[in-house]
Parts: C-alpha cells; structure tokens; sequence
C-alpha cells in the first residue's frame, strides 16, 4: 500500500537494522507496552518472531525505503478488544525522528481504507495507554471516538498494570466522515 509519503509493506530481515534504530529509543516502545531493543538481532527475532504475520506493514518513507514504524491490524484471537469477525483493532508505533510528521494518521489512514474496503470489516478499534498523548491525537486526527477507559490493563511485556483508554470507528462513521468531507486530513 502507498500513501503520498510512505510505502507500508511486509517486514523483512533487511529491515532489522532500520527497526533497531527507532525501537531502541527509550521513548518509542515502553510507551507503546513493550520495551526498547538491545541490539539489531533482537529486532531481527522481533521481525521474525513478531512483526511477520498478516496485515503488519512496516511503514517506510517511499523517497529512501527505510522503515520508520510499524502499523497493524489484529483480529480475533489476537486481540482482547473484540471477539467478532467483522471487527479488528488497530496498533502502530513510529520512530522519534518522525514525531510530529503527520506521517502516522497517514499511515492508519491508508489501513483503515484498507480495514474497511478491502477486508470488509464493521469496526476498527485501537487502545492507548494513559500517558501516550500522540497516540491519542493519531485517533483523533483519524476519527476515532473515546469508548472507555479501563484502570488496570496487564502490559505483560513490561510486568506493569496501567491504565488504558479505548476508542472506536465504525465503517459508517468512517463512510460518513469521508462522504461530508469531515474526514481529517
């Protein structure tokens, strides 16, 4: 899939040094539940391990190639948001360099087309945890709307309970929004 400034693809080995450098940011994963590298191998066993299944892209700059996030769709069985077959959540997390691009809502944008035309999904949630603030303008900006918060999520990878807040699209919200030209840009 092609957005005006990113290409969003299956993950590959070559990406593992490119995944390194974003995700050993302290600031990066830890936010987003899970911790920062160590080394370009363990982003290698992550890429093979983690980001190799359907409908995870990594999300890379069309003009150099280089991957600079990672934006996915989880389904039953794979999420604690839903256990409907027409509803899916979403996930991404982008590098630090490119905080504040816009380069992320136009990366979910693309996904949830993708969600919604493509896969012929009802809804489209996605989770945050209290704290991620750019996580939640990403939403935001993309139409989602708050559902709920819930005050101890298990985050396993990082041996902590937070608080998280969760939104939700609908395929008609989405269809509206784009129909009256609400859909943010």
């Amino acid at each position: 899939m092609e957005t005006n400034r990113l290409v969003l693809r299956r993950w590959e080995d070559g990406d593992a040094a490119d995944l390194y450098e974003c995700a050993r940011d302290p600031d990066v994963g830890p936010i987003a539940g899970w911790p920062a590298h160590a080394s370009v191998e363990e982003s290698l066993r992550v890429i093979r391990g983690v980001l190799r299944v359907p409908e995870t892209y990594a999300a890379c700059l069309k003009d150099t190639g280089r991957a600079i996030g990672s934006i996915s769709l989880k389904f039953k069985g794979s999420t604690d948001l839903t256990e409907r077959d027409d509803e899916c959540e979403l996930g991404y997390w982008i590098g630090k360099p490119y905080w504040g691009r816009g380069l992320m809502p136009e990366a979910v944008r693309e996904v949830l087309r993708r969600a919604f035309e493509d896969l012929g999904m009802r809804c489209v949630w996605a989770s945050y945890y209290d704290g991620n603030d750019r996580s939640r303008r990403v939403q935001e900006k993309c139409g989602f709307r708050y559902q709920r918060t819930t005050d101890e999520v298990d985050v396993p990878l990082m041996h902590e309970v937070r608080k998280g807040h969760v939104s939700r699209l609908t395929s008609d919200e989405w269809a509206s929004d784009l129909e009256d030209g609400s859909a943010p840009a």
